[in-house]
């Protein structure tokens, strides 16, 4: 458990939970975000646009099923909030809640209705050491509690500690991560329809990177879902 989840639980012995998106504290039905908060959330609708803006982020470079985010990106806005909470702050309960939003989202679209496997972005393990844990995890713990799609034991590693991807262009967002991902036991997933889980696509370079890595794998398909693009 990372230290910032450690004091989220210590806090809540003392105060009540509030909102991930806006601080406000919560009702006692309300999960992680408030219901305004819930109403007010800038939803792209992705799941059911064919070529979409991000799957377009992939033409010419990787072949996709699908892809989509859940919600855009504002800077100071809700989104960013929830993010910056689940991936500094140890908010699992957002990750988790994100996480159920997407697989509702995905379960109602025929574009992902022959995925058969989930798999989250994978964080280096020195990071994954200091942070405690993977946010991209976190969503796709919250998206099997709605979708309980399997998951490979050993399918992505990132072998490469990069250099954050904030503040970089296109290119050098992809030589950051061109090599940084190695494939693990792989054999169950011949033939299968894998979605990529992470939590924010701005470029696109690091899912591109796992999908390369993923498409060594006979006869894979695979599709990519973000809580966000920016």
């Amino acid at each position: 458990m990372g230290i910032g989840q450690w004091l989220l639980d210590a806090a809540e012995l003392f105060l009540p939970r509030r909102c991930s998106a806006c601080d406000r504290p919560l009702m006692t039905h309300e999960k992680a975000v408030c219901l305004p908060c819930v109403l007010d959330l800038p939803r792209t609708g992705m799941h059911l646009q064919a070529d979409n803006r991000v799957e377009r982020l992939f033409h010419g470079k990787v072949v996709v099923e699908a892809a989509a985010a859940l919600l855009q990106f504002n800077r100071r806005g809700r989104t960013q909030r929830m993010l910056h909470r689940l991936k500094y702050q140890g908010d699992h309960a957002v990750g988790l809640e994100l996480g159920r939003w997407m697989a509702e989202a995905l379960r109602a679209s025929p574009r992902f209705a022959t995925v058969d496997h989930v798999l989250a972005v994978p964080l280096h393990p020195q990071r994954l050491r200091e942070r405690g844990y993977n946010q991209s995890q976190v969503l796709v713990d919250g998206f099997r509690e709605l979708w309980p799609l399997r998951m490979p034991d050993q399918g992505l590693m990132r072998v490469v500690r990069t250099t954050t991807q904030t503040r970089k262009g296109r290119w050098e967002r992809w030589t950051n991560v061109k090599e940084a991902f190695e494939l693990g036991d792989t054999r169950s997933l011949a033939g299968a329809h894998v979605l990529l889980v992470d939590d924010v696509i701005t470029t696109g370079a690091t899912l591109e990177g796992c999908i390369r890595a993923l498409l060594r794998v006979p006869d894979l398909r695979v599709s990519v879902c973000t809580a966000a693009t920016a």
